[in-house]
């Protein structure tokens, strides 16, 4: 089972955290028992399950990328019309 990252799962809700956690404890003890067959359809879903998350660290990105450009609009470091 893939992990997801650690920023990832830091922007988690509760509720998401919860399944994931339990999800992964699933497709671990699947794939302890050999049935990789199993813990594919289990890894899938706990990929579905962490794009809200993902979208959330997006957003923090762009954010973050806006936030940059202002402070550099007005201390002068970046002209209205070099963005």
């Amino acid at each position: 089972m893939r992990h997801a990252s650690i920023q990832v799962r830091g922007l988690m809700v509760r509720e998401e955290m919860d399944r994931y956690n339990a999800m992964m404890e699933v497709g671990l003890y699947l794939e302890e028992q050999g049935r990789h067959d199993l813990a594919w359809h289990v890894q899938r879903e706990v990929d579905i399950l962490i794009l809200p998350a993902i979208e959330r660290l997006k957003e923090k990105g762009r954010e973050r990328d806006r936030e940059n450009l202002r402070y550099m609009i007005d201390n002068g470091l970046l002209d209205d019309e070099d963005d």
